[in-house]
């Protein structure tokens, strides 16, 4: 097993993304060391401050179509060089759920999704193995049908892996993203990850920020710079 402590990728995407579940906040991120998310990530689509193109009734009291979320569809990028270790598709993409009155069934069924593995948590994902013995990227909630890598195939950064979707144990389109020490998730500890040459906007506006290497703090909009 590894003994790696850091992995430094780039954004996984373009254009406007909000953190959530940082590990800048809080470690485990997740609240779980389970499947190796201790130092995870999630990443949603905006465009401002907005996660979706309408907010309806839907919205208040229902499930909404996953298309109408910025998130969906959009390319998922290698953040990192490396070799396609592992591909998971054929789950399918969930209705969304903003509404507290559609969270909570949803909530009430989590354990049964955990005792399902992988697929029914992670739904279509890919797993990366980084050079040079770098550790193992997950890329997870993925739109089915969109993965474009083969298992064994050699990838650059930036190479797109795929379409974002809401796959898996997923309330909305967003992309999951954490470091493993090991290919097995059931097994691997999570690893630290950092990020390199991208840019903050400022939540009281004005320009944005560049940074050349740090962690996005919670419910900040990033963009690789």
């Amino acid at each position: 097993m590894s003994t790696l402590d850091h992995v430094v990728l780039d954004l996984p995407f373009r254009g406007t993304w909000r953190a959530r579940n940082s590990p800048a906040r809080r470690v485990p991120s997740h609240g779980t060391h389970l499947f190796a998310t201790t130092y995870a990530m999630d990443f949603v689509a905006v465009r401002g401050r907005r996660t979706a193109t309408t907010r309806d009734w839907r919205t208040l009291v229902s499930t909404e179509p996953a298309e109408r979320f910025f998130a969906f569809g959009q390319p998922i990028l290698a953040p990192a060089a490396g070799r396609v270790l592992s591909v998971h598709d054929g789950e399918v993409d969930h209705l969304a759920r903003r509404s507290p009155l559609a969270l909570l069934p949803y909530a009430l069924t989590q354990a049964a999704r955990v005792r399902r593995g992988a697929g029914a948590i992670a739904g279509n994902h890919v797993i990366l193995e980084l050079a040079d013995r770098g550790g193992f990227v997950v890329l997870a909630h993925l739109r089915a049908g969109s993965i474009r890598v083969d298992v064994g195939e050699s990838v650059p950064a930036g190479r797109e892996l795929a379409a974002c979707g809401n796959s898996g144990n997923s309330t909305q389109p967003h992309l999951h993203l954490q470091v493993m020490d090991a290919a097995d998730p059931f097994t691997a500890r999570g690893v630290p990850m950092s990020f390199r040459d991208y840019r903050v906007w400022p939540r009281s506006g004005g320009p944005p920020v560049a940074v050349a290497r740090g962690v996005p703090g919670e419910s900040e909009v990033v963009e690789p710079a």
